[in-house]
């Protein structure tokens, strides 16, 4: 399974114009293309930034889309007043749901960058360690995984049913996250929190 992330930074004003966006002009088109197994939109209203995520049953399919959906993508600048835009593929490694995410469920997405050659292992550390404990927090939904075979980067998104669990699983959550990222060997980039603003993932279970 792939995925293909695009990151907007624009106007805070115009997340929620965003969302909209996403949500009636292009999820309606992707879920017609061939291959596409389903679209999730991370949302931070404070900072103006955006993640939505398109994933996909092969390679093939994920490339095929490339004209129509840079299309979509810029489209989606113009409605966001983006600044800045990123755009990443990625193999999905890990997919784990445990509960359905509803109204006022958030995210955390931990960045890292490790050796390439390591990242088999990393994978299985995710889903060996990192997942059943963080699975047993409160509010819990689903952890993802996804991986840059080529560079060693990769991002574990964490979903929480809603804020107030999502806060209180920050401190112990980080702190696993902390421990495994130690043990294998990972350099934390980053780590950011938004709301989920739009969740049409497809993908199977991938664990």
């Amino acid at each position: 399974m792939h995925a293909r992330t695009t990151t907007v930074r624009g106007d805070p004003a115009a997340v929620d114009d965003g969302i909209a966006y996403v949500h009636e002009a292009v999820w309606p088109m992707l879920r017609g293309m061939s291959g596409c197994v389903g679209v999730s939109m991370l949302a931070d209203r404070d900072a103006g930034r955006c993640i939505v995520t398109a994933a996909w049953a092969t390679e093939e399919a994920m490339r095929a889309s490339a004209v129509p959906v840079g299309e979509l993508r810029d489209r989606a600048a113009e409605v966001m007043r983006a600044d800045a835009m990123h755009v990443a593929e990625w193999d999905i490694a890990v997919l784990h749901r445990l509960h359905p995410t509803g109204e006022g469920a958030c995210a955390r997405v931990v960045w890292t960058e490790s050796d390439p050659a390591q990242l088999d292992r990393v994978v299985d550390a995710v889903g060996m360690s990192l997942l059943p404990r963080t699975a047993d927090l409160p509010g819990f939904c689903s952890l993802s995984l996804l991986v840059d075979r080529a560079t060693g980067r990769a991002a574990t998104t964490t979903t929480y049913a809603d804020r107030a669990t999502f806060q209180q699983s920050r401190d112990i959550g980080s702190a696993i996250q902390a421990d495994v990222a130690v043990a294998m060997g990972m350099r934390t980039t980053e780590v950011a929190e938004f709301d989920l603003a739009l969740a049409h993932l497809r993908v199977p279970e991938l664990a």
